[in-house]
């Protein structure tokens, strides 16, 4: 019986590829040859995966199967999507003479979509928000020795169950995209797919703009004094990345920092966060006069993650999170920008001290970090990013990084079906970052996922969710 079960279990953990397509735009799109990237688009050429989990079985056409009628529609509606984001046909190659990367655009290549079944059920995979490796084989994986000119930069792979409720899993390459742009991009995709493409969409879902022009002239970048851009390096992201890395080199070896992470997601109530708010706006002369959701949980999450990781007090720790620069540019860029446009900003300070500030001393300093990212800071971080060696990053405990999608509601991007009853993010280059989420089943409510060794998951729920 032991040995029945065993080989159920196994048999629940397969995936049976049906069908794969390559989608390409359709025929008469222009587009230009190359596609120059900037040095945002280069921090991480990788695929980036989301599945998309449905628990409803998908509605029969009359003229065919549920499953081959999803796939048609998803098919169809990428084909369209392409129209207008044909970068995501192309493929990424290295320049001979510059040693930087670009866009080949009409290279007759396309996305990769495949059709896959399995006889699982949705409900074998237990907590969806943790993570599984059945889950892993939702998505297509090109082969570890694919050469860079070979890997798709779109692949999707629909998946039925055997509960009759199936999933979508979403690769997309950081290159193309940031958050924002693969959050419009999906959205597009899913419009097509639900028949929407006629309707009226919000400014972030016009037509998107492709070109990095704007971003590549800060390429060669020199700054110089700027009565706006209040004393740069106190909020340079790379600068600190360079302190803390020097700081590594010094005898004391954190442990910690080179454990195996395991990812984990951790959710913020409404009502906690209402409290985290009255805390951070009740602290006298100190006291923030408004605060946001982002902040006061990057603030409490910080100290929660620095004392679970037991960071000795003379330690330096910074906490860094992304920024939008759409809107930071003179001129701003539109809202349809399709590229990379998130940079770093941070801010440092012993471990004693972030221990001994209140929670509205650092809301105060994150908002002033925040204010900090003007045009001119934008322009020294991209030109500083081509200056840097493309190296990894070592382990650096230290380093607390903050990614807020809670802007990009994934969990609402409907591809027919209504929203998904959860979208799990696998794991990312960075495992160590925290990514602020909106939570599916309350509204104002904060999902937290993050990499954090085995051993201190205890300590940090502790001080996370109940030290306060």
């Amino acid at each position: 019986m032991a040995s029945s079960n065993r080989d159920q279990e196994q048999h629940y953990h397969e995936v049976f590829i049906t069908k794969t397509v390559t989608v390409q735009p359709p025929p008469l799109v222009a587009s230009p040859t190359f596609l120059p990237l900037s040095n945002l688009d280069s921090q991480c050429p990788a695929l980036m995966y989301l599945v998309f989990f449905y628990r409803e079985p998908v509605p029969a056409s009359s003229s065919s199967s549920s499953s081959s009628s999803l796939f048609s529609s998803l098919k169809r509606g990428l084909e369209e999507a392409l129209a207008s984001w044909y970068p995501a046909a192309g493929r990424l190659r290295l320049s001979s003479h510059s040693g930087k990367l670009t866009l080949a655009c009409r290279n007759g290549t396309g996305a990769l979509l495949l059709q896959a079944s399995t006889t699982a059920r949705i409900s074998d995979l237990g907590d969806l928000s943790l993570p599984n490796n059945f889950v892993d084989r939702l998505v297509f994986r090109p082969p570890l020795n694919a050469s860079l000119e070979d890997t798709p930069l779109v692949v999707g792979q629909v998946t039925k169950f055997g509960c009759g409720g199936y999933a979508i899993g979403v690769g997309t390459n950081h290159a193309l995209f940031d958050g924002v742009a693969n959050y419009n991009f999906l959205n597009a995709w899913a419009g097509r797919v639900a028949g929407r493409r006629l309707q009226a969409m919000p400014p972030g879902q016009a037509e998107p703009v492709h070109d990095r022009g704007r971003l590549l002239e800060m390429h060669g970048h020199q700054h110089g004094h700027d009565d706006h851009f209040h004393d740069p390096a106190e909020f340079m992201a790379i600068d600190h990345l360079h302190q803390l890395i020097k700081q590594k080199q010094d005898p004391i070896i954190l442990r910690n920092g080179e454990e195996k992470l395991v990812l984990r997601t951790f959710s913020v109530e409404c009502a906690m966060v209402s409290r985290l708010k009255s805390k951070a706006m009740s602290g006298g002369t100190a006291a923030a006069s408004n605060c946001s959701s982002f902040e006061v949980v990057a603030a409490h999450m910080w100290k929660a993650r620095t004392k679970a990781l037991n960071i000795p007090n003379h330690r330096t720790v910074c906490l860094q999170f992304t920024v939008d620069a759409r809107g930071r540019m003179h001129p701003p860029l539109p809202p349809s920008f399709a590229g990379n446009a998130f940079v770093l900003s941070s801010l440092l300070c012993t471990a004693a001290e972030l221990d001994r500030l209140p929670l509205a001393a650092l809301v105060l300093r994150i908002q002033a970090a925040k204010r900090a990212v003007t045009h001119a800071y934008v322009a020294r971080y991209i030109a500083a990013l081509g200056e840097a060696p493309r190296t990894s990053l070592p382990p650096l405990p230290e380093l607390t990084m903050v990614s807020d999608w809670t802007k990009t509601p994934y969990h609402r991007v409907d591809f027919g079906a209504g929203e998904a009853a959860y979208v799990a993010p696998l794991a990312t280059p960075m495992p160590q970052a925290a990514y602020f989420m909106q939570s599916p089943g309350e509204a104002g409510s904060v999902d937290v996922r993050i990499g954090l060794p085995e051993k201190t998951l205890s300590a940090f729920e502790t001080y996370f969710l109940h030290g306060f």
